[in-house]
């Protein structure tokens, strides 16, 4: 159980004392979009929701963004540490708990490290306790606040010196954070950009760490939901008679279409939900898998004009040639390795829900609706759980979790089945790519057009709409739903946060170029269609089927230019920063310039080949480039890594470790989705929910060697980290396949058998 703000001011023997807040600067704006900071009881602009100092000097800071094991518990430690002056050992970060944590919206896009590094939040409020403290000091000590420094919480002047737990220890700062609050600089790091070992690895390593699936609260009952066998499915009835016989077994819950059972142990609600006899009436059907691409060109969709130049078409009817290329992205699922869980304890005056959601905030809010609970009433605190940079099962089983303990007043533990969580999360968007591009007599590009469909159907439940996962829909709320309109002209600057649009264009938009590209000739239109399955934030969403298509048909361009894919590349781009991490990944893979060109086909033996991809991720939040060794077996179509080399550039790093790991993570996870991993249905369910039907990396995996280059940007503004990594791999690899056997493949996974059959055809087409 995690403390209170009243508890550790209880446990501290704390007082309340005021301080002056002349000379501190006004409160920063916070973003009040669906996904961001909305108002709530803690208030952001004031320090002492960020930080306390205890009587014995140790730090407890606040945060909203939480660690799904991407790093952030460490960094945002060193964070605090490094703007307080005080060693990271005396820093405990408490995050994700709505009862005494700021409300910093959802932890996703690669957003977190930018939020409270850059200018506000977290950073700004230690900035500012740091000032705050050393101003004390000096009335105090009788010396001039310039005059003083500052080790490890203890602030000396002349020959005296005096302790942060002397100047506030167990009290209340009352103060607003100060937006000019001095930051410290790189040049006076001490503990931010040092390889930190991440905090919790000792408790992970040695299995004490507790995961919300550990979590046992007294009175715990355990739940286990009865999901729809098809989708679009409803309850007609419910037969409770096969489940009484069941010893432990305390309720069988329905509410509208949601079903499950309630028992004294995990197993006995497992079997209780095996035997449970549900009435279903079928839904209306799926649509055919083998067609469903083309479909989607064709169903009514809400149009986003991303740039449009004008004169697109004049361009490429004056071009030298044209060249067109269609892509193809499957759905994808996050495949957590262990199934979603959550533990609710509802009364009936309140609730708490320990989730591994990735926005409490907003878990809070939906769960008071569902429960009919006023919204101080309910507590979320987060927990982790699996592993899924994005919107797994975490927040449905929350929701689950709550209702099943409100019906029976105690209590409950819901964990999904495998087959539950595969079937029903929100899956990563299917994606159609259409490209067209032009070059001239020199083989340079002078225009750019770019079409994508992609489906989409619910989301993150956000603060107000529980019906963008299976939960929501099940209690009788509608999915947010896809409004057709036709595309308005763009206006203000462009904002590539889908990379919809090539890193190589301009991006002009009402007179401002925002891109990272040369070519001015530019049109980008989106078309976002209703999907069949719930769909979701998946890491890199929207970003790597994007970019798996542009730089899949930069090097398209490439061999039809006859021209080396890095040299191509920089060719055609304008911001320095993708052009360094694209010139520092070619040194380090020893690249050797060569114009790319169509080959000869074979069918036998292994070919090998090399790859590049870069992209700017979101436009400017992170910079990455990424060239890929890889083996194709020309009579299987097995495709094996053999080499990896990465240059990224995310600002300032604060730990150069969990950079490199988070950028190998996504190295190898990209890895997975570019090789293996696709969603399958029939005509009326998913068919893809276990191990055999849906396709991962296998820890047997032989992973490759992946070297990483960090680019250190040590005074700018911290950009994002961890989804920018995973954004280039299936290009990367999908140009090496290219490189290796002169086969272009246009759809993603790149499985043996799609592999072979690309062969097959091209060598068909030779000897045709």
């Amino acid at each position: 159980m995690k403390t209170t703000r009243r508890d550790f001011l209880k446990g501290s023997g704390a007082l309340v004392v005021s301080f002056s807040t002349a000379g501190f600067g006004t409160a920063f704006s916070y973003p009040q979009g669906p996904f961001d900071t909305h108002k709530s009881h803690i208030d952001p602009a004031k320090l002492d929701s960020w930080l306390a100092i205890a009587g014995d000097g140790s730090v407890t800071a606040y945060t909203g963004k939480v660690d799904m094991g991407q790093g952030m518990f460490t960094a945002q430690t060193q964070l605090v540490a490094e703007e307080l002056c005080v060693a990271v050992q005396r820093v405990k970060l408490i995050q994700g708990d709505t009862d005494v944590c700021p409300d910093q919206g959802t932890t996703s896009g690669s957003q977190s490290t930018p939020t409270n590094f850059n200018t506000g939040n977290l950073a700004q409020a230690a900035a500012t306790a740091r000032e705050a403290l050393i101003e004390m000091a000096s009335q105090r000590l009788g010396e001039r606040a310039d005059q003083l420094r500052v080790s490890d919480g203890v602030v000396s002047g002349g020959s005296r010196h005096i302790s942060y737990a002397e100047l506030i220890g167990s009290r209340r700062f009352n103060l607003q954070l100060n937006a000019a609050a001095k930051r410290r600089t790189s040049a006076d790091w001490k503990v931010l950009g040092k390889p930190v070992p991440s905090l919790d690895r000792p408790e992970l390593m040695t299995g004490r760490f507790e995961f919300v699936h550990n979590l046992r609260v007294p009175g715990m009952l355990h739940g286990r939901m009865v999901r729809p066998p098809e989708v679009g499915a409803t309850v007609t009835s419910v037969d409770e008679s096969s489940v009484r016989q069941i010893p432990g077994v305390v309720k069988v819950v329905r509410r509208e279409n949601l079903v499950g059972v309630v028992a004294e142990k995990q197993w006995q609600a497992i079997e209780a939900a095996r035997r449970l006899k549900v009435l279903w009436k079928p839904g209306v059907g799926l649509p055919q898998q083998s067609a469903f691409y083309e479909s989607m060109r064709k169903r009514p969709s809400r149009d986003t004009l991303l740039v449009d130049s004008k004169d697109v078409d004049n361009r490429l009817a004056s071009a030298k040639s044209v060249i067109k290329g269609s892509y193809v992205y499957p759905y994808q699922m996050h495949g957590s390795i262990g199934s979603s869980c959550a533990v609710a304890d509802v009364k009936s005056d309140r609730a708490t829900v320990w989730s591994a959601t990735q926005s409490v905030y907003p878990t809070r809010s939906v769960v008071s609706k569902l429960l009919n609970l006023p919204l101080e009433k309910v507590r979320v605190i987060y927990t982790r759980g699996s592993g899924c940079y994005g919107l797994n099962g975490a927040d449905a089983v929350s929701f689950d979790a709550a209702v099943l303990s409100q019906a029976v007043g105690k209590p409950v533990r819901v964990q999904l089945s495998r087959q539950d969580e595969m079937a029903w999360e929100n899956y990563g968007s299917a994606c159609v790519i259409d490209q067209r591009a032009g070059l001239d007599d020199q083989g340079t590009i002078v225009a750019w057009e770019c079409d994508t469909w992609s489906a989409s159907r619910g989301g993150r439940p956000g603060y107000e709409q529980p019906g963008n996962v299976i939960t929501g829909v099940l209690l009788g709320h509608e999915p947010e739903p896809v409004t057709p309109r036709a595309a308005a002209e763009p206006a203000g600057e462009l904002r590539n946060r889908s990379n919809l649009a090539p890193s190589y264009i301009a991006g002009c938009v009402a007179g401002k170029c925002a891109g990272a590209g040369k070519i001015r000739s530019e049109r980008v239109l989106s078309h976002t269609v209703d999907g069949p399955f719930f769909t979701g934030p998946l890491r890199s969403p929207l970003r790597i089927q994007n970019t798996f298509a542009h730089e899949c048909f930069m090097d398209e361009l490439c061999v039809q230019a006859k021209a080396d894919p890095v040299a191509f590349r920089i060719q055609h781009l304008s911001e320095q920063r993708i052009i360094d991490v694209l010139k520092a990944a070619a040194d380090a893979a020893k690249w050797k310039s060569a114009p790319l060109r169509a080959k000869h086909v074979s069918s036998t033996g292994t070919a090998n080949g090399r790859g590049v991809a870069c992209v700017a991720y979101e436009g400017n939040n992170g910079y990455a480039a990424l060239i890929a060794d890889m083996s194709v077996d020309l009579a299987t179509g097995r495709v094996e890594p053999q080499r990896f080399v990465m240059a990224i550039d995310s600002g300032p790093i604060s730990n150069p470790d969990g950079l490199r790991n988070q950028t190998e993570g996504g190295i190898l996870q990209g890895t997975s989705r570019s090789l293996l991993e696709e969603v399958t249905w029939d005509e009326k369910k998913v068919t893809s929910t276990d191990w055999q039907t849906y396709r991962s990396l296998y820890l047997d995996f032989k992973v490759p060697a992946v070297d990483v280059v960090l680019v250190n940007r040590a005074d700018g503004p911290a950009l994002g980290a961890g989804e920018t990594a995973i954004t280039v791999v299936p290009a990367a690899i999908g140009n090496a396949i290219f490189d290796a056997t002169g086969v272009r493949l246009r759809e993603v996974p790149f499985t043996p058998e799609r592999v072979k059959a690309a062969i097959v055809q091209a060598r068909s087409g030779e000897n045709g």
